[in-house]
């Protein structure tokens, strides 16, 4: 039986990407570059924001000195505007609260930054007692890396064959399969379910309440 359950924030637990679009909009409209669709966007998240900026940029102009410029001109508005748009997706609230309820431990592992995860679960799960809530932090590598994971394994004193990952995306699976932890795909986030398959993921299911039944 699991007693932990790690989760994904963007595309998991929130839809979070028309804020993400918008601000990455927002900053590539300031520095003279063309902007993007907001669907579009799904496919250049979750890899982190200097990846996000990376990706939006156009060929050619995909610099370490760009990408920064981009962030500079990015953060300050996502932080004010990065609750504009973003929802819990349909059943998330009543899955954290029955998990909870039920006596489980529940963190957060985001490629986010950390101010930005850290205040969007304050947000939008008030309620929820988390074991951790960590986004991307200076000096600790992203995700696939397991790092963050096996940071919130220490934290919560659970083994791995106790816990569950759950994701929407590659990344995801990827980072379950590198911390040796359960892996669980959520098909209603980013990414098609055909990514998630290619992981072979131990679960993969289309609604949140499946994920209080596994």
């Amino acid at each position: 039986m699991k007693k932990l359950i790690i989760f994904d924030l963007d595309g998991t637990l929130l839809n979070t990407i028309a804020d993400l679009a918008n601000s990455t909009n927002h900053a590539l409209k300031t520095l003279g570059y063309p902007t993007h669709k907001v669907d579009a966007y799904n496919f250049m998240v979750g890899n982190g924001i200097n990846k996000l900026f990376e990706r939006a940029l156009p060929e050619g102009e995909k610099s370490e000195e760009n990408v920064q410029r981009v962030r500079k001109a990015f953060l300050p508005h996502y932080d004010l505007h990065n609750a504009d748009e973003s929802l819990p997706y349909p059943g998330i609230p009543e899955l954290l609260k029955t998990l909870q309820a039920d006596g489980k431990l529940i963190a957060v592992a985001s490629n986010k930054y950390q101010a930005a995860t850290r205040k969007l679960i304050e947000r939008y799960f008030p309620d929820i007692r988390f074991t951790a809530v960590f986004g991307q932090r200076e000096g600790v590598n992203v995700k696939p890396d397991p790092t963050i994971v096996n940071d919130i394994l220490a934290i919560a004193g659970i083994s791995k064959e106790e816990t569950l990952y759950v994701g929407d995306s590659g990344v995801d699976m990827q980072t379950a399969i590198n911390s040796g932890v359960t892996s669980c795909g959520v098909t209603w986030g980013f990414r098609p379910r055909t990514e998630l398959e290619s992981f072979h993921p131990d679960y993969i299911v289309d609604k949140a309440e499946e994920i209080a039944r596994l």
